[in-house]
Order: structure tokens, then C-alpha cells, then sequence
């Protein structure tokens, strides 16, 4: 599956999706953000059952505020619309994936 650009307008669609979701709020200008970025690209193609998507802070400052994003990359993981987790600053691929199986 592909990594979906959320933004306030889709949002509650995926905040409601039945399955896991994993949020990446990040800025194109952030060096660890690009350093994420192609982990959670690969976590998205090889995880169907999940539901990725990135969210530019720059674009969607009040998503970032309802998360209390305060450090980028901020990542989020939902489970029935619930935050279940959530950790600032660059993760390996393995830890990301605990974050979502938990």
C-alpha cells in the first residue's frame, strides 16, 4: 500500500480506517525526517494491513497542534482512533514496527 498525504481534509477518514494507522508528521526541511522517510516508505509497501500516512507540519499545523507535535519526525500510531503510541525523533525500522504490533 502506499503512503497517504494526510491533510485536514482527509484526516477522519483515516483517523477512522478499521485498520492500524502509522502517522509521520515531518517537514521537508527536517534532516532526521529524511532519514525516516525511507523506512516508513518500506514499512508501507511491505505492511498492507496497515495504513500509512505522512503529515507535512509546515502544510497542517493544526493536525501537529491536536498531536502536540513538538519535535519532528513525530510518529503516531492509531488503533480505533485512539493514539496507542506515539515517540519523537528517528526510529529504526524494527522499533517502528514494534510501535505498530504493540
Amino acid at each position: 500500500m502506499s503512503i497517504i498525504s494526510v491533510t485536514k481534509s482527509n484526516f477522519n477518514e483515516i483517523k477512522s480506517s478499521d485498520k492500524t494507522v502509522l502517522l509521520d508528521f515531518y517537514a521537508d526541511w527536517c534532516g532526521p525526517c529524511r532519514m525516516v522517510a525511507p523506512i516508513v516508505h518500506e514499512i508501507a509497501e511491505e505492511n498492507p494491513q496497515y495504513v500509512v500516512g505522512k503529515i507535512n507540519v509546515d502544510d497542517e499545523p493544526e493536525l501537529a497542534v491536536q498531536f502536540d507535535v513538538m519535535t519532528i519526525p513525530t510518529l503516531v500510531v492509531l488503533k480505533g482512533g485512539e493514539i496507542v503510541n506515539q515517540v519523537s525523533g528517528a526510529r529504526p525500522k524494527a522499533q517502528i514496527l514494534a510501535m505498530l504490533e504493540g
